[in-house]
């Protein structure tokens, strides 16, 4: 069958290898995300709320985690919670002045990196989370956890300048401020604390392991960015791979896609020919590791196809009606 909408479009060309799966645990860790999200405020404001409920942060959880315990997926969830609350504000912030977001990322570093006490519920949630980080991984683990989160604190300062320019963001400019607000890199230490014990610093920085990272981090937000281009065009967002290459080729938004698909495919296929070469140097801790990176790909995928945030993708046909 040809397909009808967009969202069919990216279902038929877009290659994923590893097959759906999700946690066991899911419902009991979405009715710890509201408790959480209640206990620090963040779900007061009515609009917060509603973004909750559309975006299914457990769900997402669950897909990319199905074989993580329930403490440690409890935390993944509450944390993707608290970046789509951070996200959200942050771009409102943004939008009107990139200045504006300086206290609000100061906060947050202020507490990952000096163990500051926070001022906000934001930041108040961000404390609690970093708690139980440390409670649950070792130190090295919550050392990295903390690093990766600063770094995605940052990344939401150069999307706001990015989105305040001007000129129009290339799809080299617009891949590099995305591989830092995607904030996948920051659950990677999580997916460590899930095996038997801490990987060595060889398999940690071994050359083809950190590819394979940045493959996944990569895959895994240019996913959703086919899903959400239809949401992200109405509302002028600029950091999107599928929308930087139609500006760049100034082609239809669906032929854009198929670009972007395109990219995808080939990360995904590199990722799978490193893995299978690296797999046999890996101890059993190290390949959960990377298991861990597998399930941001897939989760990603199947999350982002049915989740209402996303739902305007099958709204649009698979054809341009100028075509």
């Amino acid at each position: 069958m040809p397909a009808s909408t967009l969202r069919d479009l990216i279902d038929s060309h877009l290659h994923m290898p590893f097959p759906f799966a999700r946690n066991p645990h899911e419902r009991e860790a979405a009715a710890g995300v509201d408790a959480w999200l209640k206990v620090w405020g963040l779900t007061d404001a009515p609009d917060v709320a509603v973004m909750i409920a559309r975006t299914r942060p457990a769900e997402l959880a669950s897909y990319n985690s199905p074989t993580m315990d329930a403490g440690l997926l409890q935390i993944m969830a509450n944390q993707i919670a608290y970046q789509f609350v951070f996200d959200d504000r942050a771009e409102d912030v943004g939008r009107r002045s990139p200045g504006r977001l300086l206290p609000m990322l100061g906060e947050s570093v202020a507490i990952l990196r000096d163990g500051r006490p926070p001022s906000t519920r934001l930041g108040a949630a961000l404390a609690d989370l970093h708690r139980q980080v440390r409670e649950r991984c070792t130190p090295a683990q919550a050392a990295r956890w903390a690093w990766k989160s600063r770094e995605y604190v940052h990344g939401l300062l150069y999307e706001a300048v990015a989105q305040a320019q001007p000129y129009l963001l290339r799809t080299g400019d617009c891949t590099s401020i995305r591989s830092l607000t995607a904030g996948i890199e920051p659950f990677y230490p999580l997916s460590e604390a899930a095996q038997p014990n801490e990987l060595s610093p060889a398999e940690l920085h071994h050359p083809v392991v950190q590819r394979l990272g940045r493959l996944s981090a990569d895959a895994a937000v240019w996913i959703p960015d086919l899903f959400s281009a239809v949401k992200e065009q109405r509302a002028g967002g600029m950091i999107n791979l599928a929308l930087a290459h139609q500006r760049e080729h100034h082609c239809t938004l669906q032929a854009a896609v198929m670009l972007a698909i395109q990219q995808i495919n080939g990360a995904i296929e590199e990722f799978q020919q490193l893995y299978a070469q690296v797999k046999p140097e890996l101890s059993p801790a190290g390949i959960g590791y990377v298991e861990g990176m597998i399930g941001w790909i897939r989760g990603c995928y199947h999350w982002s196809r049915t989740v209402p945030r996303y739902a305007d993708v099958a709204s649009v046909p698979a054809v341009s009606q100028g075509t």
